[in-house]
């Protein structure tokens, strides 16, 4: 009942941002710097076209919302989907900004700082299944919990009836639209145009940006300078080590992300309806999304298990929900998760066997996911990975393992700084509307 009245509030939220049948209109924030080739305005129709979908209310622009650098436009930890916009998802929605230099994947890909040896990298999606953005395109199409279409024929005869057909003819060819399987591919190459000519997609506009650039407007404060220091700094952020910040590629500003896939043990979201099921686990790039790393036999060794693609961290202040199943919904929570998972696990993974207080003690935190505190009991720690596979858990800092109780890797004064370093990153910065006073101006 309690999963009922969650998808039934959520599927109302959904239904108010997508505003009805028809074709979404594109907000100003779409408008180009220079004219998209032709591919590309078919896909921006396209991307904007809620008639595309089985219930003709969700468009691609549903879930990547251009007011919200293409993500998500509510906290939802999954969005829902399907012929009536109620089949929830079971992944949170990721940012489509700054995917153009994303690699396809690979087992053992060359790591961008230069330092860390070759491991799982590349590829879009939280498990690296699509090797290009018109391949990523193919699956909200035809996923029952997304778009709904039952193939690529569906597709084809809904873009028939668009307004935009001629256009469509125009930029394909007068047959393009022929042939169903043909129709679909060309779609998709459309959409992958149009996220690749739109600087809508990758504006490079942040403060950070600026800083890079050594641009007037983008001398970081003195609380965002110790900020990235911590986030670079090996003995405690150590965020670098994922989220690289050095020179991107092709000339571009950095990406805050070298492409690599970590488990890092987040805890399971009950509030995901397929989570409900105790034999039902998400793996990342060991399925089930994705069949090439599947255990064989099931429950073998496999290295693959419980590794996502860690994202661009561009945005991530303007987001509300955060890992591959949203389970975390503010930028501080992540940021203390990464910080006491290992010294207070039990504000974040259930407790089995204790007895709980009728009162938490006046010390204990508020900013977990768990907010009843025990007495005795054992932590179902790493509850959402089978215990064969939590060999896999990445070590490094400041997940490092350290017993609970020992001293956290980061200072309060750490968290708050590394906080607004983050906010740096977020796009559309004005100079003009910077701060003079609070937590990170000094």
């Amino acid at each position: 009942m309690r999963v009922a009245a969650l998808l039934a509030g959520a599927a109302a939220l959904l239904l108010a941002g997508c505003g009805g049948g028809g074709s979404a209109p594109a907000p100003a924030a779409q408008a180009s710097a220079a004219p998209l080739s032709l591919q590309a305005q078919v896909g921006r129709k396209i991307f904007f076209d809620r008639s595309l979908s089985a219930s003709g209310q969700m468009a691609c622009a549903s879930c990547h919302d251009p007011d919200h650098a293409y993500g998500p436009p509510n906290d939802l930890s999954v969005q829902l989907g399907g012929a009536r916009l109620a089949t929830a998802g079971t992944r949170a929605v990721p940012s489509l900004r700054y995917k153009e230099y994303t690699p396809a994947y690979a087992d053992l890909l060359d790591n961008p700082d230069g330092i860390s040896v070759p491991g799982p990298g590349g590829g879009l999606d939280w498990d690296g299944r699509a090797a290009t953005l018109a391949d990523q395109a193919r699956f909200p199409l035809l996923a029952p919990h997304e778009m709904a279409n039952a193939s690529a024929a569906e597709v084809a005869a809904k873009l028939r009836k668009t307004a935009y057909t001629a256009l469509f003819q125009q930029a394909f060819g007068a047959d393009a639209l022929a042939d169903g399987n043909t129709a679909f591919r060309l779609a998709t190459q459309a959409l992958q145009a149009f996220q690749l000519e739109d600087p809508s997609f990758h504006p490079y506009d942040s403060k950070f940006d600026r800083y890079a650039a050594n641009k007037t407007g983008g001398a970081l404060t003195a609380a965002e300078v110790r900020g990235l220091k911590v986030f670079s700094d090996p003995d405690r952020g150590n965020c670098a080590s994922c989220h690289y910040q050095g020179a991107g590629l092709n000339g571009s500003s950095a990406l805050f992300t070298d492409f690599s896939y970590q488990a890092i043990g987040v805890p399971r979201n009950m509030a995901i309806p397929a989570n409900q099921d105790p034999a039902f686990y998400d793996m990342g790039l060991c399925g089930p999304d994705r069949p090439d790393h599947t255990p064989q036999p099931a429950g073998a060794a496999n290295a693959f298990c419980g590794m996502f693609k860690a994202p661009t961290l561009r945005n991530v202040a303007r987001r509300t929900s955060f890992f591959h199943n949203g389970v975390m919904h503010s930028l501080e929570q992540v940021i203390r998760f990464y910080h006491t998972r290992d010294t207070r696990p039990e504000l974040w993974y259930p407790t089995a066997g204790g007895v709980a207080k009728s009162k938490p003690d006046p010390g204990f935190p508020a900013y977990g996911l768990v907010s009843t505190q025990y007495t005795g009991g054992k932590v179902q720690k790493y509850d959402d990975l089978p215990p064969a596979y939590r060999a896999n858990i990445d070590p490094q800092m400041p997940m490092d393992g350290r017993a609970p109780g020992s001293a956290d890797p980061m200072s309060e004064a750490d968290i708050s700084d590394l906080t607004c370093f983050l906010k740096t990153l977020d796009d559309g910065y004005q100079p003009a509307s910077a701060p003079a006073s609070g937590a990170c101006s000094d």
